[in-house]
Protein backbone atom coordinates (compact mmCIF):
# COMPACT_ATOMS: atom_id res chain seq x y z
CA UNK A 1 0.00 0.00 0.00
CA UNK A 2 1.23 3.50 -0.69
CA UNK A 3 2.59 5.71 1.99
CA UNK A 4 -0.04 8.30 3.19
CA UNK A 5 1.77 12.20 2.57
CA UNK A 6 1.20 14.55 4.93
CA UNK A 7 1.90 17.94 4.42
CA UNK A 8 3.39 19.96 6.71
CA UNK A 9 3.12 23.63 5.87
CA UNK A 10 3.12 25.76 9.23
CA UNK A 11 -0.85 25.59 9.51
CA UNK A 12 -2.91 24.23 11.92
CA UNK A 13 -3.47 21.24 12.97
CA UNK A 14 0.60 20.52 11.98
CA UNK A 15 0.97 19.56 15.68
CA UNK A 16 -1.42 16.85 15.60
CA UNK A 17 -0.16 15.26 12.18
CA UNK A 18 3.41 15.13 13.66
CA UNK A 19 1.70 13.07 16.88
CA UNK A 20 0.21 11.02 14.97
CA UNK A 21 3.24 10.53 12.91
CA UNK A 22 5.37 10.03 16.29
CA UNK A 23 2.89 7.38 17.40
CA UNK A 24 3.24 5.41 14.01
CA UNK A 25 6.95 5.73 14.44
CA UNK A 26 6.74 4.32 18.39
CA UNK A 27 4.32 1.46 17.03
CA UNK A 28 7.25 0.13 15.02
CA UNK A 29 6.36 1.85 11.70
CA UNK A 30 8.77 3.92 9.60
CA UNK A 31 8.27 7.59 8.58
CA UNK A 32 9.90 9.58 6.30
CA UNK A 33 10.88 13.11 7.31
CA UNK A 34 12.44 16.55 6.69
CA UNK A 35 16.14 16.94 7.88
CA UNK A 36 18.28 20.38 7.05
CA UNK A 37 20.27 18.03 4.48
CA UNK A 38 17.94 15.45 3.08
CA UNK A 39 14.95 13.58 4.53
CA UNK A 40 15.48 10.62 6.93
CA UNK A 41 12.95 7.71 7.53
CA UNK A 42 12.13 7.31 11.61
CA UNK A 43 12.24 4.19 12.86
CA UNK A 44 12.46 2.79 16.50
CA UNK A 45 14.99 1.18 17.84
CA UNK A 46 13.42 -2.34 17.42
CA UNK A 47 14.17 -5.58 16.14
CA UNK A 48 11.09 -6.31 13.75
CA UNK A 49 11.00 -2.44 13.22
CA UNK A 50 14.86 -2.81 12.18
CA UNK A 51 14.61 -5.46 9.77
CA UNK A 52 12.18 -3.91 7.77
CA UNK A 53 14.56 -0.90 7.77
CA UNK A 54 17.36 -2.86 6.38
CA UNK A 55 14.99 -4.52 3.81
CA UNK A 56 13.97 -0.95 2.42
CA UNK A 57 17.24 0.22 2.16
CA UNK A 58 19.22 -3.25 1.13
CA UNK A 59 21.58 -2.58 4.18
CA UNK A 60 23.84 -5.01 5.26
CA UNK A 61 22.42 -5.25 8.92
CA UNK A 62 25.71 -4.86 10.71
CA UNK A 63 26.26 -1.78 9.66
CA UNK A 64 26.02 1.27 11.84
CA UNK A 65 23.13 3.18 12.64
CA UNK A 66 22.73 6.74 13.88
CA UNK A 67 20.52 7.72 16.85
CA UNK A 68 18.64 11.07 16.42
CA UNK A 69 17.64 13.21 18.83
CA UNK A 70 14.90 16.69 19.08
CA UNK A 71 17.18 18.38 21.62
CA UNK A 72 20.41 19.00 22.21
CA UNK A 73 20.53 17.92 25.94
CA UNK A 74 19.67 14.38 25.27
CA UNK A 75 22.48 13.22 23.82
CA UNK A 76 23.36 12.75 27.59
CA UNK A 77 20.77 9.78 27.60
CA UNK A 78 23.19 8.06 25.36
CA UNK A 79 26.86 9.06 26.50
CA UNK A 80 28.18 11.12 29.30
CA UNK A 81 31.45 12.62 30.88
CA UNK A 82 32.52 13.91 27.22
CA UNK A 83 35.46 16.14 26.71
CA UNK A 84 35.58 20.28 26.86
CA UNK A 85 36.11 20.32 23.16
CA UNK A 86 33.60 17.81 22.39
CA UNK A 87 30.98 19.89 24.54
CA UNK A 88 31.60 23.31 22.86
CA UNK A 89 31.40 21.46 19.18
CA UNK A 90 27.97 20.15 20.40
CA UNK A 91 26.85 23.89 21.54
CA UNK A 92 28.80 25.13 18.32
CA UNK A 93 27.07 22.76 15.86
CA UNK A 94 23.99 21.24 17.18
CA UNK A 95 21.30 22.01 15.99
CA UNK A 96 22.69 21.13 12.54
CA UNK A 97 24.37 19.16 9.77
CA UNK A 98 26.70 17.44 12.20
CA UNK A 99 26.77 13.44 13.66
CA UNK A 100 28.99 12.53 15.88
CA UNK A 101 30.56 9.02 17.01
CA UNK A 102 31.24 8.74 20.42
CA UNK A 103 33.16 5.90 22.08
CA UNK A 104 31.68 5.34 25.76
CA UNK A 105 33.86 2.91 28.46
CA UNK A 106 32.36 -0.78 28.63
CA UNK A 107 30.93 0.19 31.60
CA UNK A 108 28.62 3.06 30.50
CA UNK A 109 27.53 1.25 27.66
CA UNK A 110 26.39 -1.56 30.09
CA UNK A 111 24.95 0.51 32.38
CA UNK A 112 22.86 1.48 29.28
CA UNK A 113 22.46 -2.15 28.74
CA UNK A 114 20.60 -2.35 31.79
CA UNK A 115 18.25 1.03 30.86
CA UNK A 116 17.57 0.63 27.81
CA UNK A 117 17.39 -3.53 27.14
CA UNK A 118 20.24 -5.73 25.46
CA UNK A 119 18.18 -5.76 21.69
CA UNK A 120 18.32 -1.81 21.61
CA UNK A 121 21.73 -1.01 23.03
CA UNK A 122 23.37 -3.57 21.23
CA UNK A 123 21.83 -1.83 18.22
CA UNK A 124 23.01 1.71 19.07
CA UNK A 125 26.00 0.75 20.86
CA UNK A 126 27.26 -1.44 18.08
CA UNK A 127 31.17 -2.43 18.40
CA UNK A 128 31.85 -0.22 21.15
CA UNK A 129 30.28 3.06 19.32
CA UNK A 130 27.28 5.44 19.30
CA UNK A 131 26.60 7.87 16.26
CA UNK A 132 24.35 10.40 17.44
CA UNK A 133 22.92 13.70 15.34
CA UNK A 134 20.59 16.18 16.21
CA UNK A 135 18.69 17.57 12.98
CA UNK A 136 17.91 21.52 12.32
CA UNK A 137 14.65 21.42 10.96
CA UNK A 138 11.33 22.36 13.05
CA UNK A 139 9.59 19.04 11.85
CA UNK A 140 11.91 16.91 12.91
CA UNK A 141 12.97 18.09 16.39
CA UNK A 142 9.53 18.04 17.08
CA UNK A 143 8.70 14.31 15.82
CA UNK A 144 11.85 13.21 17.10
CA UNK A 145 11.02 14.88 20.87
CA UNK A 146 7.50 13.69 20.63
CA UNK A 147 8.80 10.05 20.17
CA UNK A 148 9.02 8.02 23.68
CA UNK A 149 11.99 5.84 22.04
CA UNK A 150 15.31 5.86 21.14
CA UNK A 151 15.03 6.72 17.22
CA UNK A 152 17.32 6.02 14.12
CA UNK A 153 16.86 7.76 10.71
CA UNK A 154 19.17 6.76 7.86
CA UNK A 155 18.56 8.81 4.80
CA UNK A 156 15.14 8.25 3.08
CA UNK A 157 16.93 5.96 -0.29
CA UNK A 158 18.16 2.37 -1.31
CA UNK A 159 21.46 1.86 -1.05
CA UNK A 160 23.20 2.93 -4.27
CA UNK A 161 20.66 5.73 -5.31
CA UNK A 162 21.54 9.59 -3.81
CA UNK A 163 18.94 10.83 -0.69
CA UNK A 164 16.28 12.72 -1.14
CA UNK A 165 15.77 15.94 -0.76
CA UNK A 166 12.14 16.68 -1.04
CA UNK A 167 8.67 14.44 -0.86
CA UNK A 168 8.83 13.57 -4.15
CA UNK A 169 12.01 11.66 -4.09
CA UNK A 170 10.99 10.07 -1.50
CA UNK A 171 7.30 9.09 -3.00
CA UNK A 172 9.23 7.78 -5.62
CA UNK A 173 11.46 5.54 -4.66
CA UNK A 174 9.95 4.70 -1.41
CA UNK A 175 6.16 5.17 -1.67
CA UNK A 176 5.39 1.46 -0.95
CA UNK A 177 7.76 0.85 1.30
CA UNK A 178 7.45 3.66 4.21
CA UNK A 179 4.33 3.93 5.95
CA UNK A 180 4.21 7.72 6.18
CA UNK A 181 6.10 10.72 4.24
CA UNK A 182 5.99 14.41 6.30
CA UNK A 183 6.03 16.71 3.18
CA UNK A 184 7.54 19.62 4.89
CA UNK A 185 9.17 21.20 1.02
CA UNK A 186 12.91 21.02 -0.28
CA UNK A 187 15.84 20.14 2.18
CA UNK A 188 17.18 23.56 3.25
CA UNK A 189 21.21 22.23 2.42
CA UNK A 190 20.52 19.14 0.11
CA UNK A 191 23.56 17.59 1.07
CA UNK A 192 25.07 14.92 3.83
CA UNK A 193 25.80 15.52 7.32
CA UNK A 194 29.19 15.73 8.48
CA UNK A 195 30.53 12.67 10.51
CA UNK A 196 33.23 12.88 12.95
CA UNK A 197 34.21 10.61 15.70
CA UNK A 198 35.30 12.37 19.21
CA UNK A 199 37.17 11.26 22.05
CA UNK A 200 40.59 11.70 24.02
CA UNK A 201 42.59 12.07 21.16
CA UNK A 202 40.37 14.68 19.38
CA UNK A 203 38.26 15.02 16.80
CA UNK A 204 38.36 13.57 13.10
CA UNK A 205 36.29 14.18 10.48
CA UNK A 206 35.10 10.42 8.69
CA UNK A 207 32.92 11.97 6.09
CA UNK A 208 33.30 15.78 5.37
CA UNK A 209 29.46 17.19 4.50
CA UNK A 210 27.82 20.37 5.20
CA UNK A 211 30.43 21.45 7.82
CA UNK A 212 34.12 21.55 6.89
CA UNK A 213 37.11 20.21 8.81
CA UNK A 214 38.04 23.95 9.54
CA UNK A 215 34.33 24.56 10.66
CA UNK A 216 34.82 21.24 13.35
CA UNK A 217 38.49 22.95 13.82
CA UNK A 218 37.09 26.37 15.12
CA UNK A 219 33.95 25.26 16.79
CA UNK A 220 35.92 22.97 18.99
CA UNK A 221 39.00 24.86 19.93
CA UNK A 222 39.74 25.86 23.28
CA UNK A 223 41.04 28.89 24.58
CA UNK A 224 42.11 29.54 28.06
CA UNK A 225 43.56 32.83 28.84
CA UNK A 226 45.47 34.36 32.67
CA UNK A 227 45.23 37.60 33.25
CA UNK A 228 47.78 40.12 35.86
CA UNK A 229 48.40 43.62 36.12
CA UNK A 230 51.17 43.97 33.71
CA UNK A 231 51.61 40.10 31.94
CA UNK A 232 55.22 40.42 32.92
CA UNK A 233 55.19 37.99 36.08
CA UNK A 234 52.26 36.16 37.31
CA UNK A 235 49.85 35.25 34.44
CA UNK A 236 52.99 34.84 32.10
CA UNK A 237 54.15 31.96 34.73
CA UNK A 238 50.55 30.79 34.92
CA UNK A 239 50.42 30.32 31.07
CA UNK A 240 53.81 28.12 30.77
CA UNK A 241 53.30 26.54 33.45
CA UNK A 242 49.38 25.41 32.22
CA UNK A 243 50.87 24.67 28.63
CA UNK A 244 53.12 22.39 30.67
CA UNK A 245 50.87 20.52 32.31
CA UNK A 246 48.52 20.08 29.87
CA UNK A 247 50.78 18.84 27.05
CA UNK A 248 51.62 16.31 30.30
CA UNK A 249 47.91 15.60 30.44
CA UNK A 250 47.06 15.56 26.72
CA UNK A 251 50.51 13.12 26.39
CA UNK A 252 51.44 15.74 23.76
CA UNK A 253 54.39 18.32 23.50
CA UNK A 254 53.95 21.64 23.90
CA UNK A 255 54.22 22.36 20.45
CA UNK A 256 51.21 19.73 19.97
CA UNK A 257 48.58 21.70 21.96
CA UNK A 258 47.70 24.04 19.43
CA UNK A 259 47.08 21.02 16.59
CA UNK A 260 45.57 19.05 19.74
CA UNK A 261 42.84 22.21 19.60
CA UNK A 262 44.13 24.16 22.92
CA UNK A 263 45.20 27.63 22.86
CA UNK A 264 46.69 29.12 26.34
CA UNK A 265 47.32 33.02 26.25
CA UNK A 266 47.69 35.57 29.32
CA UNK A 267 47.41 39.00 28.98
CA UNK A 268 47.06 41.92 31.39
CA UNK A 269 45.11 44.46 32.59
CA UNK A 270 47.73 47.44 32.64
CA UNK A 271 47.47 48.32 28.78
CA UNK A 272 51.62 47.23 28.25
CA UNK A 273 52.47 45.49 25.15
CA UNK A 274 55.83 44.08 24.00
CA UNK A 275 57.78 43.87 27.58
CA UNK A 276 59.55 40.70 28.06
CA UNK A 277 58.83 38.41 31.10
CA UNK A 278 60.40 39.66 34.19
CA UNK A 279 64.37 37.86 34.70
CA UNK A 280 63.03 36.99 38.11
CA UNK A 281 59.58 35.44 36.41
CA UNK A 282 61.58 33.16 33.92
CA UNK A 283 64.05 32.17 36.56
CA UNK A 284 61.49 31.09 39.11
CA UNK A 285 59.81 29.05 35.97
CA UNK A 286 63.02 27.70 34.72
CA UNK A 287 62.92 25.51 37.92
CA UNK A 288 59.72 24.24 37.54
CA UNK A 289 61.09 22.95 33.76
CA UNK A 290 59.49 25.58 31.72
CA UNK A 291 60.83 28.16 29.29
CA UNK A 292 59.16 31.70 29.30
CA UNK A 293 62.20 33.28 27.95
CA UNK A 294 60.52 34.53 25.12
CA UNK A 295 57.36 35.81 26.47
CA UNK A 296 56.21 39.61 25.92
CA UNK A 297 53.61 40.92 27.44
CA UNK A 298 49.75 41.70 25.98
CA UNK A 299 47.18 44.09 27.38
CA UNK A 300 43.44 42.30 28.14
CA UNK A 301 41.34 43.74 25.43
CA UNK A 302 37.46 42.68 25.00
CA UNK A 303 38.05 40.97 21.63
CA UNK A 304 40.28 38.29 23.60
CA UNK A 305 38.62 37.80 26.66
CA UNK A 306 35.58 36.86 24.62
CA UNK A 307 37.61 34.61 22.42
CA UNK A 308 38.27 32.39 25.38
CA UNK A 309 36.61 29.85 26.75
CA UNK A 310 37.99 30.27 30.67
CA UNK A 311 39.48 32.94 32.28
CA UNK A 312 41.68 33.03 34.93
CA UNK A 313 42.57 35.75 36.78
CA UNK A 314 45.20 36.13 40.00
CA UNK A 315 43.04 38.31 41.96
CA UNK A 316 39.78 39.76 42.26
CA UNK A 317 40.76 43.29 40.90
CA UNK A 318 41.38 41.51 37.94
CA UNK A 319 38.22 39.34 37.99
CA UNK A 320 36.57 42.74 38.31
CA UNK A 321 38.22 44.14 35.57
CA UNK A 322 37.82 41.25 33.20
CA UNK A 323 33.96 41.49 34.13
CA UNK A 324 33.72 45.44 33.35
CA UNK A 325 35.17 44.90 29.81
CA UNK A 326 33.17 42.07 29.16
CA UNK A 327 30.01 41.11 31.19
CA UNK A 328 29.01 38.19 29.20
CA UNK A 329 31.94 36.98 30.31
CA UNK A 330 31.61 36.44 34.08
CA UNK A 331 30.17 32.55 34.15
CA UNK A 332 33.48 31.54 32.09
CA UNK A 333 35.75 34.21 34.58
CA UNK A 334 37.37 32.85 37.71
CA UNK A 335 40.29 33.10 40.18
CA UNK A 336 43.51 30.58 39.48
CA UNK A 337 42.97 30.05 43.04
CA UNK A 338 39.47 29.38 44.04
CA UNK A 339 38.59 31.55 47.28
CA UNK A 340 41.96 33.11 47.17
CA UNK A 341 44.65 35.14 45.12
CA UNK A 342 47.94 34.87 44.05
CA UNK A 343 50.08 38.00 45.68
CA UNK A 344 52.23 40.05 43.20
CA UNK A 345 55.70 39.20 43.64
CA UNK A 346 56.84 42.14 41.69
CA UNK A 347 60.04 44.01 43.31
CA UNK A 348 60.69 41.44 45.92
CA UNK A 349 63.58 39.11 45.63
CA UNK A 350 63.75 36.07 44.00
CA UNK A 351 62.49 33.45 46.60
CA UNK A 352 59.38 35.08 46.72
CA UNK A 353 58.70 34.91 42.92
CA UNK A 354 59.99 30.65 43.05
CA UNK A 355 57.18 31.03 45.96
CA UNK A 356 54.57 32.49 43.38
CA UNK A 357 55.83 30.20 41.12
CA UNK A 358 54.97 27.47 43.29
CA UNK A 359 51.53 28.52 44.15
CA UNK A 360 50.96 28.95 40.45
CA UNK A 361 52.03 25.80 39.85
CA UNK A 362 49.91 23.98 42.23
CA UNK A 363 46.61 26.03 40.96
CA UNK A 364 47.03 25.17 37.19
CA UNK A 365 47.32 21.40 38.17
CA UNK A 366 44.13 21.45 40.01
CA UNK A 367 42.74 23.36 37.79
CA UNK A 368 43.73 21.45 34.65
CA UNK A 369 42.46 18.28 37.13
CA UNK A 370 38.81 19.31 36.92
CA UNK A 371 38.17 19.37 32.96
CA UNK A 372 37.36 16.54 30.77
CA UNK A 373 39.72 16.11 28.37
Amino acid sequence: MAARVIGINGQQGDLDRIKEAARIVEDGGLVAFPTETVYGIACRVHPPALARLDRIKGRDASKHYTVHIGQIDEYRKYVQGIGIQTEKLIRHAWPGPLTLVFHPAPAQIAEHRNRLGCDVADTIYKDGSVGIRCPDHPVASLLLRLVDAPVIAPSANRAGSPPATEAAGVVAELSDDVDVILDSGVCKLGKSSTVATVGHDGIHVLREGAYSIEDLTKGSTIAFLFVCTGNTCRSAMAEGLFRKHLAEKLGCNIDGLKKRGYNVLSAGTMNMAGVPASVEAVAACALQGVDIGSHVSRPLTRSLINASDYVFCMTRAHREQVIYLSPEAEGNCHLLVPGGEVPDPIGQPQECFNKCAALIEAAVKARISEFAL
